[in-house]
């Protein structure tokens, strides 16, 4: 008997491209399973005119998902690793975490090449404080405004508005084949630069923990390196307590068989910055280690200074 599923995706083209790159995976390998998409709208989308650190709160574009699959409309959802809080909803897993995308941030340029050839007080367009902060670091000179909208409406604003840069997640651009078809210069900014945010590349499939039928199904998705990278970052993101009001940065990678951890913690100006590199095995203990040390370093302070005054 065919069985139908329903799957839970945001509204647009960049989580409907990742949603169905999913069901085609599954849909190779289970012909029998019928799968349709349900298309939620979120808070994050719904509240477009202010940048998500003023918004607040964790979950802005993941709750009502969760909601759906707690009341059974749905039975699993795709996500950005990166939009998903370090806790899940009451009897929510995240089933499978597939092969991970290029994880760094991509600068893309009105009409210079590199960040440095960018004029002093040159105005760069990001919603994240994240992003921010590093590139203050770098170029205290700046003017960062925010921008909001996926990432067609993003680059049209670069074209017509007073943008000399904006800056992207280089997955989302590589998911929608938008590379090849840019018309402005672009680099993705390295890790020195722009420390990536947790799970940020990665996709995240969400399920109830007790369906058996689609937890099994989703497993053929599992990539194990990205799946062990993820968990020492998330790890690293709830010991701190971080969302997205907190410039906050974590990637971790594979190395001759040693996971690596970078955590960053830095103030929203990008003057006080503090980071950590370190490797071990088990990436629980590895990002609570990363951690306890960017506390020891005052990262605690910062992100208590940030939500006091935010």
């Amino acid at each position: 008997m065919t069985r139908k599923i329903i799957v839970g995706s945001r509204r647009s083209q960049l989580a409907l491209t990742q949603t169905k790159w999913v069901i085609s995976k599954l849909q190779a390998h289970f012909p029998d399973v019928d799968f349709a998409i349900e298309e939620i709208v979120t808070k994050g989308d719904r509240i477009l005119d202010v940048t998500l650190s003023k918004v607040g709160g964790k979950g802005l574009f993941v709750s009502e998902v969760e909601d759906a699959l707690i009341e059974e409309r749905i039975d699993f959802a795709v996500h950005s690793m990166k939009d998903v809080p370090s806790e899940l909803a009451e009897g929510l897993v995240i089933g499978a975490i597939p092969k991970r995308e290029n994880p760094l941030d991509c600068l893309i340029f009105k009409r210079e090449k590199t960040l440095n050839d960018l004029a002093e007080g040159a105005v760069v367009g990001t919603s994240s404080l994240r992003r921010a902060a590093q590139l203050l670091h770098v170029r205290p000179d700046l003017t960062i405004q925010p921008i909001r909208g996926n990432i067609d409406t993003r680059l049209r604003k670069l074209e017509e508005e007073n943008f000399d840069a904006i800056v992207l997640a280089a997955a989302g651009l590589k998911r929608m084949n938008w590379l090849d078809k840019l018309e402005h210069d672009y680099i993705f900014l390295d890790e020195a630069t722009c420390l990536p945010a947790v799970g940020q590349g990665a996709l995240a499939i969400e399920c109830r923990e007790t369906d058996s039928f689609v937890k099994e199904l989703l497993e053929i998705l599992q990539d194990a390196e990205t799946t062990k990278a993820v968990i020492s970052e998330r790890t690293l993101l709830k010991a701190l307590d971080g969302g997205c009001e907190i410039p906050i940065a974590g990637h971790a990678t594979i190395k001759n068989g040693q996971l690596e951890l970078k955590g960053l913690v830095s103030t929203v100006d990008g003057k006080v910055t503090h980071q950590v590199t370190e490797q071990g095995q088990d990436p629980i203990v590895l990002g609570q280690s990363v951690a306890d040390k960017l506390i020891q370093m005052g990262a605690k302070e910062i992100i208590q200074e940030l939500r006091e005054n935010g």
